[in-house]
């Protein structure tokens, strides 16, 4: 199940109490006080793991609550710390508190973590109150509550190229032809609900990592079709591959559907038109003798100076072209954020 967007509650643990204790030992008739410190609460970090891909997992545990510091005791023994939890997230997500657009924490990287969650600090035991005009203090000091947080965690698919266009466009199918990701292929609309990555393998120990965006319609950034429900996990992709139905099966315009989907990208965030991006004519099998269609997309590209590429999906037609032109299209968006970097 693919999960992208969940409400926890995350309880820290609360710190022990300090101990109210006083030295007994043969032979010594005044012995002080020996109360130890309260452990602390157990805290709880996420962290960035590289096998996951959903935050399916706090779907069905939205609560988690850790363990309480234990109390000190008698001769100068802190209780035990409460165990801390480490919860796992897929690189990508993002950590928020909940109701507000602040930003806690952005995992980018496997290995990362945060402590969502810090747990109370143990309470002082008496010991740490005696003096030399206060020999026998009975003080001690509570353990601290933990922090209890709720938190929204967002999931932002990390890919190099992401293919958006229109739905049934062939970006399934595409997918599918260049990396060994098998998504569900059918002849109608909204096949894809969730998004699909593929790892493409262009040799010499290199790769390209791919993200099939669910189709995306007129009015998707006020929430038609499947709305703004997906349109976040372009926001991570380096590149952009427009994926265009050149088939006269569709009876739409190609030119137009191409201005539709570059004003919801706009109209979400015009970072995302900005984009560096790829325009891919698809179903050029399907043409037959026309190339009317095929020809205005190819002057649409020329004239926004895109690089073009004609491409069957499904006869694989074209698309070895099209790889080499996605990874020198990222290659080149990485030189250019390491420019800007420095």
């Amino acid at each position: 199940m693919f999960i992208d967007q969940v409400h926890v509650v995350l309880r820290a643990g609360r710190g022990g109490n300090g101990c109210v204790s006083f030295r007994r030992e043969a032979r010594v008739p005044k012995g002080g006080p020996d109360g130890g410190h309260g452990g602390e609460g157990g805290g709880i970090f996420l962290v960035s793991g590289t096998n996951l891909n959903s935050l399916s997992y706090f779907r069905f545990h939205p609560i988690t609550k850790a363990r309480n510091g234990r109390p000190g005791e008698g001769g100068n023994r802190q209780g035990k710390r409460g165990e801390v939890i480490a919860l796992t997230v897929p690189v990508g997500t993002v950590v928020k508190e909940k109701g507000r657009d602040k930003v806690l924490y952005d995992f980018m990287k496997p290995g990362e973590r945060f402590l969502a969650a810090k747990g109370g600090k143990g309470g002082r035991g008496n010991a740490s109150y005696a003096t030399s005009t206060h020999q026998t203090p009975r003080e001690f000091e509570p353990g601290r509550p933990g922090e209890e947080k709720e938190l929204l965690l967002e999931l932002k698919i990390i890919a190099d190229a992401g293919l958006v266009g229109f739905p049934n466009v062939g970006k399934s199918t595409l997918i599918s032809r260049i990396s060994a990701a098998r998504p569900v292929i059918a002849d109608y609309a909204f096949t894809t609900l969730t998004p699909n990555l593929g790892v493409v393998d262009l040799g010499e120990s290199t790769s390209l990592v791919v993200a099939d965006i669910p189709g995306l319609i007129e009015g998707a950034h006020l929430g038609h079709g499947l709305g703004t429900r997906f349109l976040k996990h372009v926001e991570r992709t380096k590149i952009l591959v427009h994926l265009i139905d050149v088939s006269p099966v569709t009876g739409r315009d190609p030119v137009r559907d191409y201005e539709v989907i570059m004003a919801e990208l706009a109209s979400f965030d015009p970072v995302l038109a900005a984009k560096a991006q790829i325009l891919a004519a698809n179903k050029t099998d399907l043409l037959g003798g026309g190339k009317a269609r095929l020809d205005r997309i190819k002057r649409l590209a020329k004239e926004k100076g895109i690089p073009f590429y004609s491409i069957s999906a499904l006869t694989g037609k074209g698309l070895k072209e099209l790889v080499a032109g996605m990874a020198r299209a990222v290659r080149e968006a990485e030189a250019k954020a390491e420019e800007g970097r420095g």
